[in-house]
Parts: C-alpha cells; sequence; structure tokens
C-alpha cells in the first residue's frame, strides 16, 4: 500500500526549492523515497522493500511497537520540562546509570549526538580549567562549530582546513591501515605513545589538555577496533596532564557490540571513562541524547555559576521512550542477537575473503562490522570506485549498505539490531554475486578484471572517488559521496578506475 501523497518527482522538486542545497540524501542521482518501515525493514512509495544494513538509529527496528505506544501514551498525557519533577526522568537516569560502572552516575539529558558531545567538552573545560583537546584522525563527533573543530572527518572536507589552535589531532588505533599494524609488537602503546608525544609538544607551548575524545569504535573513520590496552594508556596520560576521557558511544552504544552493552567496556574491567555521551540508538529514532559523568564533574560545573538548562532534554515522552527502548533490549535479547548474528554475518564475510582478493580486510564487534576494499592485499591500496559501485548495484538489489573511512572503501555495517541469520546471508551472498561480476575469484589482476567488467557492460559512468591524494568529494555520514559541484551524476553497473603511485605505498612501522 502506498502512503505518499506526492509524486516523487514532486518531493524532490520541493525539498532542492526549501531545503538547503548542502543538506544531501542518499543515491542522489535517485533518491529512494521512503514511507513507512518497521523492523529491519523500509519500504519506498511503491511499497517495495529495502533491506536495512546501515541503520543505527532504529536500534530495536524501525516503528517498534512498544517504543511507539510508550511515546503516544506519553504524549496523551503530559510532556513537559525538566523543571517540573516527574517520574520518568529519575527512572531513566537511574536505569541508564545501572548499565554503566558505578562512578558514572550524574546524567544530563538533550536532543542529539552534537549536543551530547558539546556538553562534554564544556563539562571538560569548566573541570580541568584546561582549553585543548586531542582527537583522534577521521573523527566524527557532530555538526556544531565546537565539534567541527574536532572532527577530521568534516573539517578535512573544507575548501581552507585550518583546525583550531586549541585542537591536536591523535593517530587512529587502526592496526590494518594505520602507521601500526597488527604484525607490531604491542600496538595500543605505540599509538598511546603518539598521544602522550601530543600532549608534550602542546606543555612546550604553554598549552593545556582538557580532554581526549575518542569514539569507543572509529565509525566514519573506517570500523576501526582500538587494540585492547589502547585506551587505558591514553587515559593514563591525560590524566596526568590534568586532562580527562570521553568516550563517544553515539554511534555503537547500547549493546550493539554483543559481548558487552557499551564500546568503551571491549577495553577490559579496568578502563572507565570520565564523561560518556550517547545518542541516535538511545530512543530509536526519537531525538534524544544523553552525558553521563562522575559526580566530581558534575559539581565542578555547578560551580561555575550558570545553570543548565536544557528545554526538551529529559522530558516525560523521551524519558518513556528511552526506557521502553531498554525494556526491548532485554525482553527481545538483542544484545545477544547483535552477538550471534554478528558473529555469523563476520563468519559470511571472512568465507567472502577466501573467495575474493577484493577483500582485504573483515572487522568489527557484534553487529558492527567493516569490510576493507582493496586493489593489491600486500599494499592495502584502497578499492574506492569498486566500494561506490558495490553500494549503488546494492541499491539496485534494494539493499541499503554505505561505505566510509578516508578512502571511502570500508563496507560498513551497522543494520538495527533485530537483523536475522537470512538479513545476513542475502546481504553477503548479493555483495559475492556484485564482487564475482568484477572478474574470476581469486584470479588474475583485479583492476584488470574490472576493466573488463566495465567493457562488458559498456558503460562510461564515473565514480567520484576521494582517495587520499587529491581533494576530497562532500560525503554525507554514512560514507556515501556527492559531487562538489552539486550535479547529480549516475551509478550504475561499472567503476572508472583511478590511478596514483603514492595510494600503493603503505606506512611502515
Amino acid at each position: 500500500m502506498a502512503t505518499g501523497n506526492l509524486d516523487k518527482q514532486k518531493t524532490i522538486d520541493l525539498r532542492k526549492k526549501h531545503v538547503g542545497p548542502s543538506c544531501k540524501v542518499f543515491f542522489s542521482h535517485d533518491p529512494i523515497k521512503i514511507v513507512r518501515a518497521r523492523g529491519q525493514y523500509m519500504y519506498n512509495e511503491k511499497d517495495e522493500k529495502y533491506l536495512d544494513c546501515i541503520n543505527n538509529v532504529a536500534h530495536v527496528g524501525h516503528c517498534h511497537p512498544d517504543v511507539v505506544e510508550a511515546g503516544a501514551k506519553q504524549m496523551e498525557l503530559l510532556n513537559t520540562n525538566s523543571r517540573f519533577l516527574h517520574d520518568n526522568l529519575v527512572l531513566y537516569a537511574q536505569r541508564l546509570q545501572a548499565t554503566l560502572p558505578e562512578k558514572l552516575s550524574v546524567c544530563y539529558f538533550v536532543n542529539s549526538g552534537s549536543e551530547a558531545n558539546d556538553l562534554a567538552l564544556r563539562l571538560a573545560w569548566q573541570y580541568t580549567g584546561h582549553k585543548d583537546i586531542i582527537t583522534l584522525e577521521n573523527a566524527y563527533h557532530g555538526h556544531v562549530s565546537s565539534l567541527i573543530d574536532i572532527s577530521p572527518y568534516k573539517f578535512h572536507q573544507m575548501a581552507v582546513a585550518e583546525p583550531s589552535q586549541h585542537v591536536h589531532v591523535a593517530l587512529s588505533p587502526d592496526i590494518y591501515r594505520g602507521k601500526y599494524c597488527e604484525d607490531h609488537p604491542d600496538p595500543a602503546t605505540a599509538y598511546a605513545e603518539n598521544v602522550k608525544d601530543i600532549i608534550e609538544q602542546a606543555h612546550k607551548k604553554g598549552r593545556k589538555i582538557a580532554a581526549f575524545i575518542a569514539e569507543s569504535l572509529q565509525s566514519c573513520g573506517g570500523q576501526v577496533i582500538p587494540p585492547v590496552g589502547y585506551f587505558q594508556k591514553v587515559a593514563q596520560h591525560v590524566r596526568n596532564a590534568g586532562g580527562v576521557f570521553i568516550a563517544d558511544e553515539v554511534q555503537v552504544g547500547f549493546g550493539r557490540v554483543g559481548t558487552h552493552f557499551w564500546g568503551f567496556q571491549l577495553q577490559g574491567e579496568d578502563f572507565v571513562p570520565d564523561i560518556v555521551t550517547m545518542g541516535k540508538p538511545i530512543g530509536n529514532g526519537h531525538p534524544m541524547s544523553c552525558v553521563i559523568t562522575t559526580r566530581e564533574v558534575a559539581e565542578s560545573f555547578m560551580s561555575s555559576g550558570m545553570e543548565y538548562f536544557n528545554t526538551f532534554g529529559g522530558n516525560p515522552v523521551s524519558c518513556a521512550i528511552g526506557l521502553a527502548v531498554l525494556d526491548v533490549i532485554e525482553k527481545e535479547d538483542l544484545q545477544g542477537n547483535a552477538l550471534h548474528i554478528g558473529s555469523y554475518l563476520t563468519q559470511l564475510l571472512d568465507d567472502l575473503k577466501k573467495r575474493h582478493l577484493l577483500v582485504g580486510d573483515v572487522r568489527g564487534r557484534g553487529l558492527f562490522i567493516g569490510l576493507d576494499l582493496v586493489r593489491n592485499r600486500d599494499k592495502r591500496t584502497p578499492a574506492t570506485a569498486e566500494a561506490q559501485d558495490v553500494i549503488y548495484r546494492l541499491k539496485e538489489q534494494r539493499i541499503l549498505l554505505s561505505a566510509d573511512g578516508p578512502h571511502r572503501n570500508v563496507l560498513k555495517f551497522k543494520p538495527p539490531m533485530c537483523f536475522s541469520r537470512e538479513d545476513a546471508e542475502l546481504v553477503v551472498e548479493k555483495i559475492d554475486q556484485i564482487l564475482t561480476d568484477f572478474g574470476p575469484p581469486n584470479k588474475g589482476n583485479l583492476a584488470g578484471n574490472v576493466k573488463a567488467t566495465r567493457i562488458r557492460r559498456n558503460q562510461t559512468t564515473k565514480i567520484f572517488c576521494s582517495l587520499h591524494f587529491g581533494p576530497k568529494e562532500p560525503s554525507d555520514e554514512n560514507g556515501l559521496v556527492h559531487p562538489s559541484n552539486g550535479s547529480s551524476h549516475s551509478h550504475k553497473h561499472t567503476v572508472t578506475l583511478p590511478h596514483d603511485k603514492k595510494t600503493n605505498k603503505r606506512q611502515k612501522t
């Protein structure tokens, strides 16, 4: 049953007329008009079903009936601000805190991941009396000005990228494509020493560190899993310098990693951040987020003399929805599902790697997985154009996936947590078919095979690439590349392969 009121082209025309041109859509040459969704599936105006492999916002499944009912019931009774007493606020805070280490006990409710991370910076600045922030290369923490400053993923796209003098960029702890790889004897210590060096250099210039901020697992940075022990060592260096550690769980929290409820817990029980931010999955699509910190940090924030008030943060409807999300995660054992289905999906992708030289690495935890596509496994040359071709061809088969990372060559899986074995089998089967179409599995020269495939299709369409040796094309948070001139372009069954010798070089340990 089609539920759209406007013709698709009319919707496109009105969007172009009234919505800012920098607000991009997925698949700009032929955007998808979604009119309803349920579980891990989305439906267009023709009632055609799409498998959603990228939506970590609809955490427990699109339009989950328990979440919808909780919000609707509370909305019928009351929605107001947190200056009035209401049980939902305190019960939700208590319930949320119970998932975290005991010292993380004070909540601030806000409305988006960007708001949460911006507030986390304010807490750090007030508590430490310092100004400088250490962030990771390829990091993304939000869209407000303070966060663009600490998000290389974003500010490197700017025509004139001049990082703030208060911001220091550390190496991403990437053991596949980073400076210290899996063959290094102790990559956790090596990457942490880089942070220590940054602190020492800052001190020589008379600067002081307020905080180190990192996603517990980097998402936009290419599904990067930090080596165990890295956060502990970094936290020690940062705290010795008078700073705090901020763990950004906006993308990966609430059981997505399977073995633990929070991504930072993968580092071990001996690691506890000073501030944790959360958003996206917290409300299953309802705009809400939270910052949780220690009593000491919260008391310091209070001592500034400025009241903190957020009109919508922690309102009764949001808290009712947040409680319902936690209930569903527990009732349906979605954390367990993330572990089991994520392990199964990883196994299927590992099997795919054995059959296709284009697959360089499979990494992830739970239902947070990256498939790193390369043109040469030894040199780990990013297969950017091929990755873009894969996601556009999957879209034609009504499967939604995205590519991200600094080279936009990592296919990233972060589906709703109700993702099933059948869903995993379907998407891997389709990727297998696409990679096979590029050329015979594990045989011959990859570029030659893809070129032959392109000739067989008799297509000439170009896919815009964002390799590190040239200016990056603008892309959205899910890694879809957009042409910088604002024009649309077709992504059909082909790739045009750029060549640059610099992309063939990998940093040595």
